[in-house]
């Protein structure tokens, strides 16, 4: 489900599309308010609080860029009246902080978004069983028993399936870095990425 699909999903009221939102951005979100807020708690509240906002004003709100660029200019905008509330900085200051981080960001999503079409490429080229087993396990959340019960086979099965796969994954990013954050919405889970 692509991010403009997840959205129109919220504002039709779907709570659960919500949670998908919520558990692709927020801790990339908290990331980024720190670099305004010295303490983990309140980065982590504004976050939260522009979640709240979105979903209360699911309806009225008209989003004229992409709901990541959204989420992350209302995190910045809830950030700076934090700030001049405390310190009653200037705005041209604040200004000049904000696109100098909205550069570095910008360049961090480009490689995210790369690489997650590189891992998609890579896992449809996946053989039929192998990329099944390794989507009920990253996508689905299942465990290796779930998984054999479900499929009719063995437990060992499952965990040569998911080496094959992940050695075909590290393969194709052998020359590359691949640390890849929040890729599946793992369900039933707090950990809500994945690291190869």
């Amino acid at each position: 489900m692509s991010e403009e699909e997840i959205w129109e999903c919220i504002q039709q009221n779907d709570n659960h599309a919500l949670k998908i939102l919520f558990d692709l951005h927020y801790r990339p979100l908290c990331v980024y308010a720190l670099q305004f807020s010295s303490r983990l708690p309140d980065a982590e509240d504004i976050v939260q609080t522009i979640f709240i906002k979105l979903w209360t004003k699911r309806t009225e709100l008209n989003v004229n860029t992409s709901i990541k660029a959204y989420l992350y200019r209302s995190v910045y905008n809830e950030c700076m009246q934090s700030v001049r509330k405390i310190k009653k900085i200037e705005g041209s200051v604040d200004d000049l902080k904000y696109e100098i981080l909205q550069d570095q960001i910008e360049e961090d999503l480009s490689s995210q978004q790369y690489k997650l079409e590189k891992i998609n490429k890579l896992i449809e080229e996946l053989p039929c069983r192998c990329r099944e087993i390794l989507l009920l396990s990253k996508r689905d959340g299942l465990k290796n028993k779930e998984i054999a019960k479900r499929l009719g086979i063995s437990i060992k099965t499952v965990e040569s399936q998911m080496g094959i796969a992940f050695k075909k994954i590290r393969k194709g990013f052998e020359n590359e870095e691949l640390i890849l954050f929040i890729y599946f919405n793992t369900r039933g889970s707090n950990n809500h990425s994945w690291i190869i």
